[in-house]
């Protein structure tokens, strides 16, 4: 993939190589938020676009509220890894990743910023409109597979 139009209008596009087809034909039903855990938004988006990485998100929001597209949303991004959701697996074939740029716990979880939340409420309108997801499905990582069941079991 050479580049592409941005799904969403304003995103910047950057490639990651680390994607593919999503599988069984599924199209996205659900977004999946993370925060980075990295301490820089530069080093996460080099991170998401390293082939060693093997790991990229269709999204990457930075503190300044800038988004960066790096896979189409009708491809599947790994960013997921082996999670579940109400015994759905292969989340990353029916689901659009948005990395947020925050260093978590490491660095004491700082507050996003107000532009930040701004840019991840502004794309998640986008995301949900374009493929009829529901607001329910608009998830955190954490809440997620083992997370979850940590959590709430």
């Amino acid at each position: 993939m050479s580049g592409f139009l941005p799904d969403q209008p304003g995103a910047e596009v950057r490639v990651s190589p680390n994607f593919g087809p999503r599988r069984e034909t599924l199209k996205p039903d659900m977004i999946v938020l993370h925060y980075t855990g990295m301490a820089t938004g530069p080093g996460a988006e080099a991170w998401l676009c390293d082939p060693a990485s093997d790991v990229s998100a269709h999204y990457l929001i930075h503190e300044d509220g800038r988004i960066v597209q790096m896979v189409r949303e009708s491809d599947r991004a790994w960013h997921a890894g082996k999670s579940s959701w109400f015994g759905r697996t292969d989340i990353n074939s029916c689901s659009v990743g948005i990395e947020i740029v925050n260093p978590g716990h490491s660095l004491g979880y700082p507050d996003f910023p107000r532009r930040q939340i701004d840019a991840v409420i502004g794309l998640c309108k986008g995301i949900v409109q374009r493929h009829s997801i529901a607001a329910q499905r608009v998830l955190a990582h954490s809440g997620m597979g083992e997370h979850a069941l940590r959590r709430n079991g």
